[in-house]
């Protein structure tokens, strides 16, 4: 059964036959940090990095400026690779009911209207301090500081 909201790719995305590649992207407005709150499982209602899965027949950098775009409304330059991360969760019987490899890039922002787009039900720059909240994807505040610490290196404000 497809979820609704699923890309044109069509993929299970709970119970999946393997492993789905998704892409995100860790955008800086200064000292700030872009996140959007999940509208739909896993993580729903919780924050974080704006993404979602890669399509077939995408290039990943395409694929992280897609998902940006649709998800906050805000254009990007993507960067560096941050940080290669797997979530995995299981049901209560201990079945995966979701199983993702996320490619989190830094990204810099060159235009847009921040608002909150599809899969998201709210879009918002957090401080440094405020990203490692209860209401923040576990994994996220590590990729996050990674990132703070990279950008400076690559030129990005």
């Amino acid at each position: 059964m497809l979820e609704s909201g699923e890309g044109l790719s069509q993929v299970r995305r709970s119970y999946p036959e393997r492993p789905i590649l998704g892409v995100a992207g860790v955008v800086f407005d200064g000292e700030r940090v872009l996140l959007v709150r999940r509208s739909r499982p896993p993580q729903q209602g919780q924050w974080s990095l704006p993404g979602g899965a890669l399509e077939t027949g995408e290039a990943v950098r395409d694929g992280v400026r897609r998902e940006i775009r649709e998800e906050t409304g805000l254009e990007v330059e993507v960067r560096e690779l941050v940080e290669v991360f797997e979530r995995i969760v299981h049901d209560a019987e201990g079945a995966v009911e979701y199983h993702y490899v996320l490619l989190d890039y830094l990204c810099e922002w060159v235009g847009g209207e921040l608002a909150a787009g599809c899969d998201a039900a709210d879009a918002a720059w957090f401080d440094r301090a405020a990203v490692d909240g209860p209401e923040i994807t576990a994994g996220a505040p590590a990729v996050i500081e990674k990132a703070y610490r990279l950008k400076a290196g690559v030129g990005i404000r």
